[in-house]
């Protein structure tokens, strides 16, 4: 029988994780040291990139029936409404924002996870893991004081911020830590003036307040501590701070968490130590500004997942696997420029600089194109990989994404449950030779082009490998023939991705 992979933890991250690998037919399991699942909201916000690749994962749906859709997020200053950013105009076929607990998001995928007959085995800890050139010898305690010796081909550390197995592989945590503090508190809400399923962002110069709906009449409000010593909340001081940022007229009862807690901005700067892998919080952490935490360590899953299932099928070079941490810690990167930066937008201090923003904010929202703009950042659809060395080709002259973008195929392009590479290009005697030349790697499917004149060669997630214009099928030969060689040339990218 073959290794499994290991994966550390079970919150969102290892479960979209081993659900993926189990999708693909790769042997998995899943660990987790606590006995249940979180039953706390924590992250709440899923984003349309995401929910695209839960729909190519085929559990977009449950989440759909699940979570409260946001059409739009607005910013205030008392009853002044400063900007409301629809979501409408998102280039997507889910254009919006879910808002769902993230403990009704683990119950989600480990439901998904169960339908390929895995579960989780809770009560388990990793205490020990050796790397070798052929898997990770892993040591691990099950609840009684159990000890098993697991041969691993690979090992994934999903296990968080606290991360054992970043802390174990010396990957240095490289960030800081912002000075100031955040109360939360998920409560039954009476009062507000807004959409009941938009969140809200209320500016105020003693700083701000925020409502997110969790479901109807259920909020999770969030805000800024500034000066005053971290300290867990009562209802009485959230209503306080409520009462004199807020536009006025809110009721606040029957909290079921308060809470406090710190903001890091790190990251690690490489995301691999041979067949040891980091991922999610595990790997980088940032403000909670704009919702992106979860949904980009999701997607670091989806990333990874498809690679190593390919190189343990043998239809890869292992070689494929290094542009795991090129690609995701260059969109760490951005997200956290992003996070921090919105991050002090918020926080500003000085009145006149938050006259200065509240009016910059009022003019530009005022503005179609800006709002379009902000709406495509916030949604993740703009992530992609354009210093990947999987990238050849060029989109030059032709319509349709560059390498390294995202491309939506239609339904009938799904991936199903091998990874497989996609043809966009004309169906011809040439596509259908090129499809038989690398039958390990391409869909046996021909889906139509964004432009009748190029080809685009499309990874199992969604992203361009390749572009090239009709007929100059040479370059398409050749990626794929680097995808199953032993070297995959790199230049000079691994250095600008990951510092």
């Amino acid at each position: 029988m073959s290794k499994p992979v290991l994966v550390i933890g079970a919150g969102p991250v290892g479960l979209i994780m081993a659900a993926e690998l189990a999708r693909y037919g790769t042997p998995v399991r899943v660990i987790d040291r606590l006995p249940t699942r979180t039953t706390q909201s924590r992250a709440l916000a899923v984003w349309p990139r995401t929910m695209e690749l839960l729909d190519m994962a085929g559990c977009a749906d449950a989440f759909m029936a699940t979570a409260l859709c946001a059409n739009a997020v607005s910013i205030h200053a008392g009853n002044r409404t400063l900007a409301r950013v629809p979501f409408g105009t998102i280039a997507s076929s889910f254009n919006y924002l879910l808002m769902i607990p993230q403990s009704e998001t683990e119950r989600l995928l480990e439901e998904h996870l169960g339908a390929f007959g895995i579960t989780v085995e809770r009560t388990t800890e990793l205490t020990e893991f050796v790397g070798r050139d052929d898997g990770v010898s892993c040591t691990l305690m099950h609840a009684g004081g159990r000890v098993e010796t697991l041969e691993a081909a690979w090992l994934i550390g999903c296990d968080g911020a606290h991360s054992f197995v970043r802390g174990r592989l010396g990957l240095q945590f490289e960030g800081d830590t912002l000075p100031m503090g955040f109360v939360l508190a998920d409560v039954h809400v009476a009062g507000l003036a807004i959409p009941p399923d938009e969140p809200g962002i209320f500016w105020h110069p003693d700083g701000a307040v925020m409502f997110f709906p969790l479901s109807r009449g259920r909020y999770r409000i969030i805000a800024d501590l500034g000066s005053v010593p971290l300290h867990t909340p009562d209802l009485a001081e959230m209503q306080t701070i409520v009462d004199r940022r807020g536009p006025g007229g809110i009721i606040l009862s029957d909290p079921v968490w308060l809470s406090d807690f710190g903001v890091n901005e790190r990251k690690v700067r490489d995301y691999r130590r041979g067949r040891v892998f980091v991922a999610g919080d595990a790997a980088h952490i940032h403000s909670p500004a704009g919702g992106q935490g979860m949904n980009m360590g999701m997607q670091d899953a989806f990333n990874l997942a498809w690679k190593l299932a390919l190189v343990e099928r043998q239809e890869a070079s292992p070689c494929l696997l290094d542009s795991y941490s090129i690609e995701r810690s260059g969109v760490a990167l951005q997200i956290l420029s992003d996070s921090s930066r919105m991050t002090r937008i918020v926080l500003l201090r000085n009145h006149l600089a938050q006259r200065v923003r509240n009016f910059i904010v009022r003019q530009g929202s005022s503005i179609p194109v800006i709002r379009r703009a902000i709406a495509n950042r916030l949604s993740g659809i703009l992530i992609g990989y354009p210093d990947s060395p999987l990238n050849m080709g060029s989109a030059r002259g032709l319509y349709g994404p560059k390498p390294g973008q995202r491309l939506i195929l239609r339904r009938s392009c799904g991936q199903g449950d091998i990874p497989r590479f996609v043809l966009a290009a004309r169906d011809s005697a040439a596509t259908r030779a090129m499809i038989v030349r690398h039958s390990s790697l391409l869909l046996p499917q021909v889906c139509p082009p964004p432009d009748e004149n190029g080809i685009w060669l499309v990874r199992p997630d969604g992203y361009v490998a390749a572009v090239v214009k009709s007929g100059n099928w040479t370059v398409i030969d050749m990626e794929l023939k680097r995808i199953k060689a032993q070297h995959i040339e790199f230049k000079n990218i691994k250095k600008n991705a990951t510092s």
